[in-house]
């Protein structure tokens, strides 16, 4: 007999942050979401029915409809588009679209209950996998690469092969957090899930705060379209995430962390629960890690669709079990994090750089940039090259040298015409400014940013309006609604960019979206509304001839 909906909320009362493992537990075992569960969930956590109907309707993947967990769901980011993916969709009985879930080296994804499969047709789908990162290029080393292609490498003994867990028991026994902060502030390195904030700093700020307990969150909510190296370090070395996970709260002072996975990466879910399991069995995690008395505890935890919960406050609040819209800052969540707590909010990238930093050394990671640029960073490359995939490069390196080298280059004769960069909200470079080097300063001096490092190559055969409006469509579904700068520009531009929506009246068209940009990178109340007008801004930039067509014809 399956558990009853008051057993599943006696057990969940016993956890930390209850209500999305609640939810998803009710959600397999019934396959939807039913009224009469929600009811049994809104008196056992008591929370108000409106807050808790308004919270799972956030969600994409919540499902209110019988047989709904089991429909099939396809990726409708943009190179699954361009690879046929709303045809897919009406392939295949009952299914929807969803947002990009982060498998464009792999397209095109379909998730069915638990399992991910991916093809380019209803009878060409197989059971998905997570590919190695290519074979690295050139003579640069790597550091959160290095050892990810050995065998057994998702296991506890496969990584301890490599020095794995090392860099912890040396924290912990001969290392204070003072010690442990300032050798990571000393290797420059930065966060990697786009915002680049100096991590040994925000360390040090939830160290001296006052309040607790303490949180460590590993943000793995990968929702930004093009990006997927989360998901192979997750899925291929799980171990450096939570090994990374443990110096964060040994050096903040947090006995406990949450990892919030994206939901889009069912079976990472699998490999990561196994992989804590392992570490408290060895007396890596627990209530006494290596014999120190020290208490580290690891909590996973499993989104439910929404791009904006990759935003750190938003994440906090879906943590928490409320509306997951993003709070006003400050107060920051260095000092008001997590159920009111200084918390340190690390991207997956960031946490699996930590080990291998402690073993070799602030000056060894400072030194796997080119001239001045610290350390390494992970591109998810997607699109019109040969070999898409993930490649860590040292920052500073051309981004000609990885598209044309590394990953083959442009197939059948074909030219880049545009990227992306930061996934979609760095917008696009395109001509003279494809000439940069992979950091922040040479990316951001064009206009644009690095960020969470996924870059989209469009070939010369692209519409560049019709990948704009996808990109625009995107933000809009996933504007959270909160500010209406972004809920409604988002909506505006997307109509810009489709038919003959909008003025007919060139001088007008350009005018009316200028301002639309301009007002939501002032006024947006977070960083999607902030980062949506890159896209127009850059259509503009680099292409007025089709922006000319677009609105006036030929």
């Amino acid at each position: 007999m399956p558990p009853t909906n008051d057993e599943l909320i006696a057990e969940a009362m016993t956890e930390e942050a209850p209500l999305l493992p609640l939810l998803h537990r009710i959600h397999e075992r019934d396959g939807y979401l039913s009224e009469e569960a929600l009811r049994s969930v809104s008196k056992g956590l008591r929370i108000p029915i409106a807050d808790l109907f308004g919270t799972i309707t956030f969600y994409h993947h919540f499902a209110r409809e019988p047989g709904g967990f089991e429909a099939p769901r396809v990726c409708t980011g943009p190179i699954c588009c361009l690879k046929g993916a709303r045809d897919l969709v009406a392939e295949l009985d009952g299914a929807t679209g969803m947002p990009c879930s982060g498998r464009c080296d792999e397209p095109i994804p379909v998730i069915r209950g638990s399992q991910t499969f991916v093809g380019l047709s209803a009878n060409q789908l197989t059971v998905g996998d997570t590919p190695v990162p290519p074979a690295k290029a050139g003579d640069y080393e790597e550091c959160v690469f290095a050892n990810i292609r050995h065998s057994d490498r998702k296991t506890i003994r496969g990584y301890r092969q490599t020095g794995g867990y090392e860099g912890l028991e040396k924290a912990v026994t001969s290392m204070s957090p003072e010690q442990l902060t300032e050798m990571i502030d000393q290797s420059g390195l930065a966060g990697r899930g786009g915002a680049g904030f100096p991590t040994g700093r925000k360390w040090k700020a939830v160290a001296d705060a006052t309040g607790g307990p303490k949180t460590v969150v590993c943000n793995a909510d990968e929702g930004e379209p093009g990006c997927f190296k989360d998901r192979a370090l997750m899925d291929h070395d799980p171990h450096a995430v939570l090994e990374g996970m443990a110096l964060a709260c040994y050096a903040t002072g947090s006995p406990r962390a949450f990892l919030y996975l994206r939901y889009e990466y069912p079976e990472t879910e699998y490999l990561l629960a196994n992989a804590i399991s392992e570490a408290e069995a060895a007396g890596f995690l627990g209530d006494d890690v290596f014999g120190t008395g020290t208490k580290i505890k690891i909590h996973l935890r499993r989104g439910a669709g929404a791009y904006i919960c990759g935003e750190e406050t938003s994440l906090l609040n879906s943590l928490e079990g409320g509306h997951p819209f993003p709070r006003n800052r400050p107060p920051y969540p260095v000092t008001h994090g997590y159920e009111g707590t200084p918390t340190a909010v690390n991207n997956v990238e960031t946490l699996a750089s930590v080990p291998p930093i402690v073993l070799h050394g602030p000056d060894w990671y400072r030194g796997l940039g080119l001239g001045d640029h610290a350390g390494t960073k992970v591109i998810s490359l997607s699109g019109d090259v040969a070999r898409p995939g993930n490649y860590e490069v040292p920052l500073g390196l051309p981004l000609s040298t990885l598209i044309e080298e590394w990953a083959g280059g442009v197939p059948d004769g074909h030219t880049v015409q545009a990227v992306t960069m930061a996934g979609l909200s760095g917008g696009f470079l395109a001509g003279h400014d494809l000439d940069v080097t992979l950091d922040e300063p040479s990316i951001r001096a064009k206009g644009s940013f690095l960020g969470a490092g996924g870059i989209m190559v469009f070939d010369d055969t692209r519409d560049m309006i019709e990948i704009s409006h996808m990109a625009m469509e995107f933000f809009a579904e996933e504007s959270c609604g909160k500010c209406f700068p972004c809920r409604i520009g988002t909506q505006r531009l997307t109509e810009r960019l489709v038919g003959n929506a909008g003025p007919d009246n060139l001088e007008q068209w350009l005018d009316e979206v200028s301002d639309l940009n301009k007002t939501m990178k002032e006024t947006s109340a977070c960083g999607l509304g902030q980062a949506a007008p890159l896209i127009t801004e850059s259509l503009l930039k680099y292409f007025p001839q089709a922006v000319q067509t677009h609105v006036i014809g030929d």
